[in-house]
């Protein structure tokens, strides 16, 4: 008998349309001889499955969208009620990423694809994280200031402290850098603190590293053997600074898989990300972010995507392949994983 899977995508957040993008090229990749697979789209107006059927050539023809029992999370299709044997949760950001669905999964009794509740609320907020990696010992952060509300003018230069210019200002609770600015001076800090606060509550005001940019996919398979994928370097162009949303998403960056970069520093990154896997308690595919600071010879730690994107350009899947594993065999190993525990 076929399982019955939910691919989680959309959610809450500025994400909802990376998160849709994912989820259709997993739910393309999946092996649907093996899986009964139902889109689920969780959108703040309703949880919704979107229907539909194999047309001609074997493309999917999306339907009409039924609603979604939340009591349950169960759905009704023509051969009555279905429940689910896995989540497969592709939601970058709230409430897929911070822990949020983990939490009502758990509560449900159903398996997911992430890592659990705990290490999800923890990750997702920067100002919670950063702390807490530090305190490994493993790899260096940042030093920052995390804000719970806009300051006083006034007060601006007491938050700065020693730090200078030029920092980043972030949400601490989101991701694909929303509403993220590199600040230079003085005059650019409150604008962009009060941009920050349109995507979460609190804000990161961290500073800013310069050096080169490397990412590090990592994750454990129902064997309980780790995968630790082949680093990629970020190098923004087209007058992009940093890897921001327009880097990301619309073509301005060149991501380099395997990063052309010396030995001893891949070893080291690759290393670091197994270490802090482990160490935060991860599961699933997570994906770990740094700065190598040319100036000192030194990594830093940016944060970590417990769900990184999955789209046909997306990190990870390039890094899987690098190491010779396909998408649909990639997520395979991950609904394994999941289904064992």
């Amino acid at each position: 008998m076929k399982q019955n899977i939910a691919l989680v995508m959309g959610g809450y957040s500025g994400e909802h349309d990376i998160s849709i993008a994912s989820g259709n090229q997993v739910f393309g990749q999946l092996d649907h001889s093996k899986y009964n697979v139902y889109k689920i789209i969780v959108e703040r107006e309703g949880w919704q499955w979107q229907s539909g059927e194999w047309g001609a050539g074997g493309v999917w023809v999306d339907g009409e969208r039924k609603a979604v029992d939340k009591t349950d999370f169960s759905v009704e299709d023509r051969c009555g009620k279905v429940h689910f044997d896995l989540a497969f949760i592709i939601i970058h950001g709230n409430p897929g990423e911070n822990g949020v669905l983990q939490g009502y999964f758990d509560m449900l009794g159903i398996r997911y694809t992430t890592c659990g509740f705990y290490t999800s609320a923890l990750t997702f907020n920067k100002g919670y994280c950063n702390p807490v990696v530090k305190s490994f010992g493993v790899v260096k952060v940042a030093r920052s200031v995390l804000l719970y509300k806009e300051p006083a003018e006034r007060k601006l230069d007491e938050l700065m402290g020693d730090m200078g210019y030029p920092v980043f200002v972030k949400p601490a609770a989101g991701g694909s850098s929303v509403a993220t600015t590199k600040v230079k001076s003085r005059e650019q800090l409150l604008p962009a603190i009060r941009e920050a606060l349109t995507e979460d509550r609190q804000v990161l005001v961290e500073e800013a590293i310069e050096g080169r940019e490397f990412d590090c996919g990592v994750f454990r398979t129902a064997d309980g053997k780790k995968l630790v994928f082949p680093i990629t370097e970020i190098i923004p162009k087209g007058g992009h600074e940093f890897f921001d949303y327009e880097a990301k998403y619309q073509g301005f960056s060149d991501e380099v898989t395997p990063a052309v970069v010396d030995e001893a520093i891949a070893d080291h990154i690759q290393k670091v990300s197994s270490r802090l896997y482990d160490l935060l308690g991860c599961a699933g595919i997570v994906r770990f972010d740094y700065i190598y600071s040319t100036r000192e010879q030194e990594l830093y730690f940016l944060e970590v995507n417990t769900i990184p994107g999955q789209s046909a350009e997306s990190i990870v899947p390039k890094q899987a392949r690098a190491m010779g594993i396909s998408p649909a065999e990639l997520y395979e190993m991950s609904i394994q994983a999941a289904l064992r525990g």
